[in-house]
């Protein structure tokens, strides 16, 4: 059992545009507090043994300068990396899949000596997205990806109750738990959009048929 109304509460999602050498760009945050100290969240963020537990296996020099890869997904380029020093910490990667690239940003922000926030920051040119991936999807086709992430450093970081083994993840996406959890991330996502100025009917529909992409169901359903 996952605690799934705990953990999408516990998730403030923002979109807002930019620009990339004068490119328009998206750029999707997902911000969310721990119970754990920066030194221990920033283990759990990028070291290979640890990040394999809650994510995915990772191979590759993890250092600044180094190229990492992620089994069956992204890899990239860390391009910097700046450890735990006077309460803070981040590091910010390209993140590459399909021939694409985009950037990845993670910040960790001591609250004291138990309690860390980590804010997740992804940025796509919008020029690079597939075509009609935005206009059929918005931002959720890959928030709801970020917060299934989110989730997964949560239970690794006993933020909420419950566990989730990666290669488990596809199969819970079946199931009603699963379910109920990419239902209201795909619902935050929507509302982010419409707070960055989108039509509530657009973004809602934009939500529907994300839902319906990682849980294997018809868009309306559930």
């Amino acid at each position: 059992m996952v605690d799934v109304s705990q953990q999408t509460a516990g998730v403030t999602r923002t979109l807002r545009d930019n620009e990339i050498d004068g490119e328009p760009a998206h750029v999707q945050t997902l911000v969310q507090h721990y119970g754990a100290g920066i030194d221990d969240v920033w283990n759990a963020v990028t070291t290979a043994d640890r990040i394999t537990r809650w994510f995915l296996p990772v191979s590759g020099e993890l250092q600044l300068g180094g190229r990492y890869q992620f089994e069956g997904n992204a890899g990239g380029e860390i391009l910097e990396c700046s450890p735990p020093a006077d309460g803070a910490a981040s590091y910010r990667v390209t993140w590459e899949m399909g021939g694409g690239v985009t950037w990845l940003t993670i910040r960790c922000t001591a609250d004291g000596p138990d309690h860390t926030t980590v804010e997740l920051e992804h940025t796509a040119r919008a020029g690079d997205i597939p075509a009609g991936m935005w206009e059929t999807f918005g931002p959720g086709a890959t928030g709801v990806g970020w917060d299934g992430g989110m989730l997964g450093l949560a239970l690794h970081l006993g933020e909420v109750e419950g566990s989730l083994a990666p290669d488990e993840a596809a199969a819970w996406a079946l199931t009603d738990e699963g379910k109920s959890f990419y239902r209201a991330a795909a619902d935050g996502w929507a509302l982010a959009h419409v707070a960055a100025g989108a039509d509530p009917e657009t973004a809602q529909r934009a939500a529907n048929a994300t839902y319906g992409f990682y849980t294997g169901t018809a868009a309306g359903e559930g």
